[in-house]
């Protein structure tokens, strides 16, 4: 969003775009409430916002990944089996899993998992959720707040599980995952073993392809979203139109997904329409 701001901006010199942070739930509150005039927000946008009044268009695709510690005992073997939806949801939600040799099959392995998850209401931790069927209330651990902090926490604790933004998980500059995390693979078939097509996690640029082209699943990965109060109008409506055309260019570049042609138009549409 910074980018686009900046770039639309370079465009019109007198449109004053300020863009702070704050995940999906201060995103719609403020939109909702009149404090912003767009909010973002990355996950689905519920029934009960819309009878609020949320207008919201798609303007792009991420995803979610989970995120452990490279120096753990288990990692060589977390990144050449993977774990299953089913594992994760042992280790996120009933806590069932509670040993990383158990998640290897290696008994000798005793560390336990240390569980880290948002304490703040975002996007990515209700998109975590619903990979794994709960809400974010419904994830067990340690609370931390923000993109930043849960990186940090697990990057500092070898036993540490998370999740994060793509962009928070990579380094924006090597492109390689971000510290001392490692991304772990989801083995989407369960048959213990990274397969060749679910092999795409070392860098974000492979990452992001296997969002595009459907390898990585959804949810984990989703649709970004802009939101206002009612419809786009005025100036925020040039800007959400302009996001949509020539404002795509950029989305790459900033390590996110475009959306396809025909989900683009549909957007300008429903814009339009409005």
């Amino acid at each position: 969003m910074v980018r686009w701001g900046e770039e639309y901006n370079k465009l019109h010199p007198n449109v004053k775009i300020d863009v702070s942070a704050g995940g999906a739930g201060k995103g719609m509150t403020d939109a909702l409430g009149g404090l912003a005039d767009i909010g973002m927000v990355s996950r689905e946008i519920d029934p009960s916002e819309v009878q609020k009044g949320a207008f919201a268009i798609k303007v792009v695709k991420d995803a979610v990944v989970p995120t452990m510690n490279k120096n753990n005992p288990a990692a060589a073997d977390v990144l050449i089996q993977g774990l299953t939806q089913k594992q994760f949801k042992d280790i996120f939600v009933s806590g069932n899993l509670t040993l990383w040799g158990a998640a290897v099959s290696k008994p000798s392995i005793t560390n336990k998992i240390t569980v880290y998850v948002r304490s703040d209401s975002c996007g990515a931790a209700d998109v975590w959720g619903a990979y794994l069927g709960v809400k974010q209330d419904g994830l067990k651990g340690v609370g931390v707040s923000g993109d930043p902090g849960i990186a940090e926490a697990v990057s500092s604790d070898v036993n540490g599980i998370g999740f994060n933004n793509i962009n928070f998980a990579f380094d924006s500059n090597t492109s390689l995952p971000l510290g001392n995390l490692a991304i772990i693979p989801l083995d989407k078939n369960g048959n213990g073993k990274i397969d060749a097509d679910e092999n795409f996690y070392s860098n974000k640029e492979d990452v992001l392809a296997a969002i595009a082209d459907g390898r990585y699943p959804s949810p984990p990965s989703r649709e970004l979203y802009l939101v206002t109060k009612d419809k786009f109008s005025g100036e925020t409506k040039e800007f959400a139109k302009w996001i949509l055309t020539d404002g795509q260019k950029y989305v790459v570049e900033v390590g996110y997904v475009p959306l396809p042609q025909d989900v683009i138009q549909a957007q300008l549409a429903k814009i339009d329409a409005a």
